[in-house]
């Protein structure tokens, strides 16, 4: 009897010694996992955080600099009422347009007019003006914040504003430059004698 109960005992300690050291080795690769989490949880070392292309000046896109006075500095930002812009709607969200030319009118932009644009798969909200209204131009982008611009060959003074999939909402006002601050060229921005050929404008009625 002694012989059996030694051999029983024998076998639990076993048991016992493999349940501990199966738990050890559990609990080591767990605080392993943990300790890896919490790096890239912390991004300690760069760990967890996704590359991402910086955004190029006006999104890539070529754009004059800002027309200077006389002593070639860059002028105020134009006088919103001053401005002369027609909504389009590049998305399939119906009464996009009228929406935001209230919300420009609002801020006494003058709008004269708010339509639906040729496609309803307009990504990026889009400023088109043309080398006559290129400060209007930069004036209008700061109260939107994804927009890009393109400057083509109009030569009156409406600037028409594409609205895109990535629209928001406008730039809270509270951000906006004041009528004091002088115009912030893109950089990398040219001459607008440096444009080059430029894409044909938007069907419009002249507004000047």
């Amino acid at each position: 009897m002694t012989q059996q109960y030694d051999e029983r005992a024998e076998r639990k300690r076993y048991i016992r010694r493999r349940q501990q050291f199966v738990f050890s080795i559990v609990g080591a690769i767990m605080a392993v996992v943990l300790v890896v989490s919490m790096l890239f949880y912390f991004h300690v070392g760069g760990l967890g955080v996704s590359a991402t292309a910086a955004v190029k000046p006006n999104y890539g896109v070529r754009v004059p600099c800002s027309v200077k006075d006389a002593s070639k500095k860059n002028q105020k930002y134009t006088n919103y009422a001053n401005v002369k812009v027609r909504v389009l709607n590049g998305t399939d969200s119906a009464g996009f347009a009228r929406a935001v030319g209230q919300a420009l009118q609002n801020r006494q932009f003058s709008v004269v007019g708010f339509a639906n644009y040729k496609s309803t798969k307009v990504e990026r909200t889009t400023i088109y003006f043309g080398k006559n209204a290129i400060n209007d131009a930069y004036t209008l982008n700061t109260n939107f914040t994804d927009a890009v611009m393109v400057m083509d060959d109009r030569k009156d003074k409406l600037v028409d504003v594409v609205i895109g999939a990535t629209f928001n909402n406008l730039t809270d006002q509270d951000e906006l430059p004041s009528g004091d601050e002088s115009i912030k060229d893109f950089d990398g921005c040219v001459s607008a004698d440096a444009m080059g050929a430029l894409p044909k404008a938007i069907d419009h009625t002249e507004v000047n």
